[in-house]
């Protein structure tokens, strides 16, 4: 259990931010020895971070879904996140089998990516123009959010981060820090709901639910921490920038190239 709740931990804090939730989740899987049954526990703490965005922007949704019918700006911003999202898809299906079974099983390759990844996003941070062309998430052109999604695939490399790519993507493209942020989270909905769903159906054969405990303790700790992630972020994204988040990433596949040299 205690395990399973860290795990989940794990999840909660760092789906959402640019220092890629799969490159923790399997080095500490790794390093802590932590084998779950089949794939089921990683598919669902991974669910409970995806229901949390989902109720935090659950009234905004309604709202935007609500007015597609009379109101051009929120189609534009549907097939905006559309756009993003379509790369990631074709990417994802011709590239499953190599993805799950090479770049998952290789924690060294994880640590690299994390390290370069990290000190990417401090130089990008650091370059970002003063006087963005785009400060509103829900308003990006067409172009740029099919850019941002193409960007996306990158992170199909553990390490590599989801929210990382597409942020850093976004500000290269002249978004404000702020709204390339909330612009990944809403490309995240469409892309995890995706990837989670098309996870399980080629994995349907390894599901074991049996731990149900630990499944239920990583689903319970990702999703309340991911809650309060979601809420905090924007505002310290907005105050603070990304080099935090950059620090971090080096630090964290500093310490896992250390590890593994060690032979651990």
């Amino acid at each position: 259990m205690p395990s399973a709740a860290l795990l989940g931990l794990v999840e909660g804090l760092t789906e959402f931010i640019p220092v890629s939730s799969t490159g923790h989740l399997l080095l500490a899987g790794h390093f802590l020895g932590f084998a779950p049954a089949g794939r089921s526990f990683e598919v669902v703490i991974q669910l409970g971070a995806i229901l949390a965005l989902l109720s935090v922007y659950a009234a905004r949704l309604a709202g935007l879904l609500a007015s597609a019918r009379t109101d051009p700006a929120a189609r534009r911003t549907i097939v905006s996140v559309l756009l993003a999202f379509l790369p990631s898809v074709v990417v994802g299906i011709l590239l499953y089998r190599i993805i799950k079974q090479v770049f998952f099983e290789t924690p060294l390759l994880i640590a690299i990516m994390l390290i370069l990844g990290g000190a990417i996003l401090l130089v990008v941070d650091r370059i970002a123009p003063k006087r963005p062309r785009h400060n509103d998430a829900f308003a990006l052109p067409a172009g740029k959010s099919l850019a941002i999604g193409l960007c996306q695939c990158l992170a199909m490399v553990p390490g590599v981060s989801r929210s990382g790519a597409t942020i850093v993507g976004a500000l290269l493209l002249g978004v404000e820090k702020r709204a390339a942020a909330e612009f990944s989270f809403l490309l995240s909905m469409p892309t995890m709901l995706a990837a989670v769903t098309y996870d399980l159906w080629k994995s349907r054969a390894l599901l074991d639910f049996t731990a149900w405990g630990q499944i239920a303790v990583g689903f319970a700790v990702a999703f309340a921490v991911a809650v309060v992630v979601v809420r905090f972020v924007l505002g310290f994204i907005g105050r603070n920038g990304y080099a935090l988040f950059g620090w971090w990433r080096i630090l964290v596949g500093v310490a896992a190239l250390a590890m593994l040299g060690a032979g651990h």
